[in-house]
Protein backbone atom coordinates (compact mmCIF):
# COMPACT_ATOMS: atom_id res chain seq x y z
CA UNK A 1 0.00 0.00 0.00
CA UNK A 2 1.14 3.67 0.06
CA UNK A 3 3.44 4.81 2.22
CA UNK A 4 1.42 8.36 3.33
CA UNK A 5 0.63 8.84 7.07
CA UNK A 6 -2.65 9.78 8.16
CA UNK A 7 -1.71 12.87 8.95
CA UNK A 8 -0.66 14.07 5.69
CA UNK A 9 -4.16 11.99 4.30
CA UNK A 10 -6.45 14.01 5.95
CA UNK A 11 -4.36 17.52 5.00
CA UNK A 12 -4.60 16.79 1.40
CA UNK A 13 -8.26 16.00 1.58
CA UNK A 14 -9.18 18.63 4.32
CA UNK A 15 -7.87 21.46 1.58
CA UNK A 16 -8.40 19.28 -2.17
CA UNK A 17 -11.40 17.49 -0.81
CA UNK A 18 -13.14 20.30 0.68
CA UNK A 19 -12.23 22.56 -2.37
CA UNK A 20 -13.74 20.25 -4.37
CA UNK A 21 -16.67 20.43 -2.71
CA UNK A 22 -16.77 24.06 -2.37
CA UNK A 23 -16.85 24.43 -6.70
CA UNK A 24 -19.37 21.46 -7.11
CA UNK A 25 -21.77 23.74 -4.22
CA UNK A 26 -21.35 26.90 -6.68
CA UNK A 27 -22.74 24.83 -9.97
CA UNK A 28 -25.29 24.15 -7.64
CA UNK A 29 -25.81 27.20 -6.61
CA UNK A 30 -25.98 28.71 -10.30
CA UNK A 31 -28.08 25.99 -11.67
CA UNK A 32 -30.46 26.78 -8.97
CA UNK A 33 -30.57 30.55 -10.06
CA UNK A 34 -30.74 29.55 -13.39
CA UNK A 35 -33.86 27.23 -13.14
CA UNK A 36 -35.69 29.66 -10.92
CA UNK A 37 -35.19 32.30 -13.81
CA UNK A 38 -33.53 34.75 -10.88
CA UNK A 39 -32.25 37.23 -13.35
CA UNK A 40 -29.13 38.86 -12.85
CA UNK A 41 -29.69 40.66 -9.17
CA UNK A 42 -31.47 37.30 -7.98
CA UNK A 43 -28.28 35.55 -9.07
CA UNK A 44 -26.02 37.32 -7.53
CA UNK A 45 -27.87 37.33 -4.14
CA UNK A 46 -28.16 33.65 -4.66
CA UNK A 47 -24.40 33.35 -4.71
CA UNK A 48 -22.93 36.15 -2.40
CA UNK A 49 -25.45 34.45 0.74
CA UNK A 50 -25.01 30.82 -0.29
CA UNK A 51 -21.37 31.26 -0.91
CA UNK A 52 -20.60 33.72 1.64
CA UNK A 53 -19.65 30.45 4.09
CA UNK A 54 -16.63 29.18 1.49
CA UNK A 55 -15.04 32.44 2.21
CA UNK A 56 -14.61 31.54 5.98
CA UNK A 57 -12.66 28.43 4.59
CA UNK A 58 -10.82 30.33 1.84
CA UNK A 59 -9.66 33.42 4.32
CA UNK A 60 -8.35 29.95 7.19
CA UNK A 61 -6.33 29.33 4.13
CA UNK A 62 -4.93 31.98 3.52
CA UNK A 63 -3.75 33.35 7.13
CA UNK A 64 -2.44 29.76 7.66
CA UNK A 65 -0.06 30.34 4.32
CA UNK A 66 1.05 33.70 5.64
CA UNK A 67 1.40 32.83 9.33
CA UNK A 68 2.96 29.96 8.49
CA UNK A 69 0.53 27.93 10.33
Amino acid sequence: MMNISEEKFAEFFSTWGVGAFMLFMLFIIGELAYKSKAGKRGTFVLFFVLAFGMLGFITKLVIEKLWGI
